[in-house]
């Protein structure tokens, strides 16, 4: 989708950063692809137009990211706490990307929210809360790299280069599953097709992503297909759960998890699947689905969660048997939904 960007607030960003400005770019708490590419993209950007920019997150995030250009320079909140707060309070505009409500940004919520930097939303998730001055809130993009890509345009292409064009790509080719999701438009081929022009190598960049797992992730995710998938055919569903102790033994790092969920929907005739992954104190969830069917109502209404339609989060303070049985009871009431969607 390329979005609509004759609107005043394009008009007042630009404006802004027609002169140096000392920039904040934030994200989500765990940072994803999309969340990590969309700030680093913005960062090499902004940093070729003589501002002074600075990536800071809640937390770390998954190590196949770390090779886009400007990862060394990212300021992670609880390792460097006195440094990001005073960034934050000497900056003139702060960016918010890749989530839809400030209690996403977890620890760094607080800190964000006393500034008094204009904040500027770039996001593609659905109802987004109004908390910040300028809104770039595009809902039927695939990706927040994909606005982004669009308001960089307009703001000055030139200063879209390769290394640009490899973080944009990044966001969009894990939001839409390298391009295999329902949210992937014919203009979200143009785009990657015209970052490939310039420069940016597809199948590099899905080596970096994807074909670059750790020996003890491998056999992680071995073992969840082996001993942890759970199919219920007569619901057309699959779940995978972990325990800390089972996630322990193959020393799982942050992103280890990423991507699971996708196995047990890969399943023939599946239409729903969860992945249940036990944290201290708390269980967290991801939910996948095929055509019609959302799982971003059962994570909004049953687990502190949202999302999109096929792709949602949710969490649980139940145990982790607990937290299954209570999405197993649920299901009887979805079964003609699941036994109906059409694939």
């Amino acid at each position: 989708m390329i979005p609509n960007l004759d609107i005043p607030d394009f008009v007042r960003l630009s404006e802004m950063l027609a002169t140096p400005k000392r920039v904040i770019i934030t994200t989500h708490h765990k940072p994803d692809g999309d969340a990590m590419g969309s700030s680093l993209a913005l960062y090499n950007f902004l940093k070729q137009g003589g501002h002074e920019p600075l990536v800071i997150t809640s937390s770390d995030y998954p190590e196949f990211l770390h090779w886009m250009t400007g990862n060394n320079e990212v300021c992670i909140y609880p390792r460097n706490v006195q440094k990001a707060e005073e960034a934050i309070s000497k900056a003139e505009l702060i960016f918010c990307l890749d989530f839809n409500q400030p209690q996403r940004l977890d620890k760094l919520v607080e800190v964000i929210s006393r500034s008094t930097a204009v904040k500027v939303l770039i996001d593609h998730h659905l109802e987004p809360d109004n908390f910040c001055e300028l809104n770039f809130s595009f809902q039927k993009s695939c990706a927040t790299c994909e606005i982004l890509y669009h308001i960089l345009i307009k703001l000055n292409k030139s200063q879209i280069n390769k290394q640009v064009g490899e973080c944009l790509y990044t966001g969009i080719v894990t939001d839409t599953g390298s391009f295999r999701f329902s949210s992937t438009s014919p203009d979200t081929l143009r785009v990657a097709a015209e970052l490939m022009a310039i420069g940016v190598e597809s199948h590099k960049v899905h080596d970096r992503v994807f074909d670059e797992f750790s020996a003890n992730r491998t056999r992680f995710l071995g073992y969840c297909l082996s001993n942890k998938l759970v199919i219920l055919p007569e619901l057309r569903v699959a779940y995978i759960s972990v325990t800390m102790e089972e996630q322990s033994k193959f020393r799982n790092q942050t992103g280890d998890t990423e991507g699971i969920v996708n196995y047990a929907l890969a399943v023939k005739n599946m239409v729903m699947a969860a992945f249940f992954y036990e944290q201290e104190g708390i269980i967290k969830i991801s939910f996948r689905s095929k055509a019609d069917f959302s799982v971003r109502d059962i994570a909004a209404q049953h687990f502190n969660g949202g999302g999109h339609l096929n792709a949602a989060g949710g969490r649980s303070t139940l145990s982790l048997d607990d937290t299954i049985q209570k999405f197993k009871d649920i299901l009887p009431s979805l079964k003609d939904l699941l036994l109906n969607t059409e694939l």
